[in-house]
């Protein structure tokens, strides 16, 4: 590109555009500005044109008018390698521009706030912003197009070792930049506007909408490349939400160990998902992201161990996930067992000296809190051709959740109850949870049948199960499975209730002197 002589500034979001624009004024850059910007930058001393002075235009309709102008359109479009495109330039006497610095107005933001006006967030639609942005980016070899307070640093850097100048590839990664920000303003806008409803007494966002918009527009930017996918032939790659407050597992911090590879954060997901559902100090223990221990406890390392307890064998290889900072207690004997990694809220620096010694394990630190966002309240599924949306399995279970059976479960049992159904929303269908002093001491995921399922959590019963309950995440088809139970000490039964044969199940549990609740919700997990 040639020098740059001009440079178009016009902000909403002012972080660090002094600094960039007196570091263009000082290179001898001439400054062309609007409304609040210009204003900013001439109360600090320095010198910027007005865009209407460089138009023959003044803004009107109340701002609505500042840059929509041939002029404009006419300086950053025009390819100075092109000779009629100079004559035009010269013969209409338009006034090249080298550099554009814009962002844009707060739609997203606007939009969140409590009580917001449809009329509010209709002004907050910028139109000249991305128009110079698409106009600079298109014709980026010739005009560097600036959007982002992030790079004011680097693009003053390469403007002065450049000798006023930029090479190709950063003019190019800036013009990608700008695309994806127009891109992302009008996907955001056109979300929105998809959940307006128009009556006669104006538009709303209605407070019961349903909260599927006829079209998603989902923006996700790169985290990193991962080592493969699944399995060593396939490869792979972790994305988070675009433009989004990091949260989540996308924001987690890595402290030690071996690069994730795609499996550890599909298992670290349900590990935190599950470990998130406790208050009292607790353990997960994930393998292939079904829980094959979990517990809650007085201590973290009580919990831990209760976990390693309920399947020993399953641990090895597994992902441990805390609803604690990690202590040095609880490190030494995490320790004793191999581990791809372990979760956490966070890890006291003498539990990292303990865990140091692996220096393969992988060490994660994550926030617990919930951000709220927009798509936070989804889980996407890609089928082919298509994208299945639903919100978050978040209710436990109904007000109407109710004792079915003669005999009512003890105070102990309604806390090992309420423990397995909480587990069992996080083991694969068909789930049963086997739990007795708040742990699990047996787990069935993933059978096609439900009797199966049962077989399978009392086979694996660690302890054997004479006094546990046990929870599953949909109804009993027969009786078979409340029979199963009893003869393993199975003593009372939650579940969502509404099979057909209803009442042959609570006559079975009747039978063997179960107690059995009925939820009313299922927690399917797929």
């Amino acid at each position: 590109m040639r020098r740059i002589e001009r440079a178009l500034i016009s902000v909403y979001e002012k972080t660090g555009v002094v600094d960039f624009a007196r570091g263009l004024a000082d290179m001898k850059v001439e400054i062309v500005s609007t409304g609040g910007t210009a204003k900013l930058l001439a109360s600090n001393g320095i010198p910027a044109r007005e865009v209407a002075d460089l138009t023959g235009f003044p803004e009107i309709l109340d701002g609505r008018v500042k840059t929509i102008n041939p002029r404009i359109a006419s300086g950053l479009l025009a390819i100075r390698d092109n000779a009629e495109h100079m004559r035009q330039v010269r013969e209409h006497n338009v006034p090249l521009i080298d550099l554009v610095c814009v962002n844009l107005y707060p739609f997203v933001q606007t939009t969140r706030k409590p009580g917001v006006q449809f009329e509010e967030v209709i002004e907050n639609i910028d139109i000249g912003g991305p128009s110079m942005l698409r106009a600079a980016a298109k014709n980026f070899q010739d005009v560097a197009v600036v959007t982002s307070p992030a790079d004011y640093d680097r693009v003053l850097r390469a403007f002065q070792t450049g000798n006023g100048r930029l090479d190709t590839s950063l003019l190019f990664e800036l013009a990608r930049k700008a695309f994806l920000s127009t891109a992302r303003y009008d996907a955001q806008i056109s979300q929105y506007l998809s959940r307006v409803e128009p009556s006669d007494a104006g538009f709303r966002v209605p407070r019961d909408e349903n909260p599927f918009p006829p079209n998603i527009f989902m923006d996700f930017e790169k985290i990193t490349d991962l080592r493969y996918g699944e399995n060593p032939h396939q490869k792979a790659s972790f994305y988070r939400w675009g433009e989004q407050s990091p949260h989540g597992l996308a924001s987690a911090r890595q402290l030690q160990g071996k690069e994730l590879s795609y499996n550890n954060i599909v298992d670290l997901e349900a590990a935190w998902n599950l470990i998130r559902e406790f208050n009292d100090p607790a353990c997960c223990i994930i393998k292939h992201t079904n829980p094959c221990g979990t517990a809650v406890a007085r201590s973290l390392r009580e919990a831990y161990l209760k976990a390693f307890e309920a399947d020993p064998i399953s641990a090895f290889g597994s992902i441990i996930a805390l609803n604690r900072t990690m202590d040095r207690e609880t490190a030494i004997e995490a320790a004793k067992l191999f581990v791809e990694a372990i979760i956490a809220p966070g890890f006291e620096s003498a539990a990292i000296e303990v865990l140091g010694a692996k220096k393969n394990l992988r060490i994660i630190a994550a926030d617990p809190k919930e951000q709220g966002q927009d798509w936070a309240r989804f889980e996407i599924r890609r089928v082919t051709g298509g994208v299945l949306l639903q919100t978050m399995d978040d209710l436990l279970m109904n007000p109407e959740t109710r004792v079915v059976t003669n005999r009512q479960p003890t105070e102990r049992e309604k806390a090992d109850l309420e423990f397995a159904w909480r587990v069992a929303k996080h083991v694969k269908s068909n789930a049963i949870v086997l739990a007795e002093g708040g742990r699990t001491v047996g787990v069935g995921a993933g059978q096609m049948s439900r009797v199966d399922s049962v077989k399978l959590s009392i086979q694996k019963a660690s302890p054997a199960p004479q006094g546990a309950v046990m929870a599953s995440d949909a109804f009993f088809p027969f009786r078979d499975s409340i029979d199963e139970a009893a003869k393993a000490g199975i003593t009372a039964i939650i579940e969502p209730g509404g099979s057909v044969r209803d009442g042959e199940v609570i006559e079975a549990a009747n039978e063997h002197g179960m107690a059995m609740v009925f939820t009313g919700v299922r927690h399917f997990k797929h």
